[in-house]
Order: structure tokens, then C-alpha cells, then sequence
């Protein structure tokens, strides 16, 4: 078992001016906070889905992420901007500070707040979420350790999350 520390978040958020739909983590993985990006576990279905829900190619590299993430429209980050944690273990989190999520709501207009897992959904609701009058919903957690859900069952559940958005950018794109 890993020891517990104290850990801050050092990722920035990534948002544009475009973007309508924020995705929230938990916390980065170890293997996040090394790469100093989100969902840097190989095994994270997070990249894979994305891009099968948007039908794109996988991204491999962080350039190829964030154009992925900033073509839709998309923003992402995380609940908390710094804890106690063991390892990558969501449920050994503890002392939490939530990030400020006005850094984006200021600047974007997010309409909607997706969360990643129950523990980032918790989180959200305990810290934030009466702070905020956006829709949000917590989703299946693409984390390797929710083997409960399948990789297409967890695609489904997430692409109707992102059905109105998906409308849009078709019809932007056809009317060009």
C-alpha cells in the first residue's frame, strides 16, 4: 500500500472560448501527474472514448489530445485542486480543496458539466455543486479499475451525455 500525501494538482484546466461542456476528474492518476496530463493511464478508456463518441482517430500525443478536446467544444479538469491521497486511490482521498471552477465558467461558455465517476461526482456535489446553477451529471468512471463497465457500455452511457453537442457541430459542419 502506497503512504498517504499531500498532493496538488499541477494540471492546468484546458478550455477555450468554445468551450460549452466541462469534463471533471477526481484527481490526476500518478501516472496523470507524471505525464503532467489528464488520463495518462494507458489503460483509461477516457481517449479511446472520446474519440469513438466524436468518431476520430485515438489521439497519441497530448498536441493530438487537446485539439481533440478543444475541437468539440469540450474543457476539462478536475474536482479537487489538492488532497491527501494514497497513490492513484480515489478512496483514500482526504483533506480536500476543490479547484475553482470559475477560472473556466468566467471565460467559457460551459452549459453543461459532465463528472468522471462516482467519487468525482461526490466530490463535486459536496463541494461545488450548489455553488453552481450548470447541469451536471455523473457518468461511469473510464478509470481501468471500473471493469464493471464494459468498454461499449461505457461509450453508450457517455455518448448521450454528449448527444445535443454532437447535433450541433454536424450541422455547423454541414452548413459550411
Amino acid at each position: 500500500m502506497n503512504k498517504t500525501e499531500k498532493v496538488i494538482h499541477l494540471i492546468p484546466p484546458l478550455y477555450n472560448e468554445r468551450s460549452e461542456i466541462l469534463v471533471l476528474g477526481s484527481f490526476p492518476s500518478v501516472k496523470s501527474r507524471e505525464t503532467a496530463f489528464f488520463y495518462g493511464h494507458p489503460r483509461n478508456r477516457f481517449w479511446w472514448m472520446i474519440a469513438e463518441i466524436f468518431e476520430e482517430e485515438k489521439p497519441k500525443t497530448v498536441e493530438e489530445k487537446k485539439k481533440l478536446i478543444l475541437g468539440h467544444h469540450l474543457a476539462l479538469w478536475d474536482v479537487i485542486a489538492e488532497c491527501e491521497i494514497s497513490g492513484s486511490s480515489d478512496s483514500s482521498i482526504r483533506n480536500v480543496k476543490a479547484n475553482n471552477l470559475g477560472i473556466i465558467l468566467e471565460h467559457a461558455p460551459i452549459r453543461k458539466i459532465l463528472l468522471n465517476g462516482k467519487t468525482a461526482g461526490n466530490l463535486f456535489q459536496k463541494y461545488i455543486g450548489d455553488k453552481t446553477a450548470i447541469e451536471y451529471m455523473i457518468l461511469p468512471s473510464t478509470s481501468p479499475a471500473n471493469a464493471a463497465w464494459s468498454p461499449d457500455r461505457l461509450k453508450e452511457a457517455w455518448k448521450e451525455a454528449f448527444i445535443d453537442i454532437r447535433e450541433r457541430l454536424r450541422e455547423e459542419y454541414i452548413g459550411k
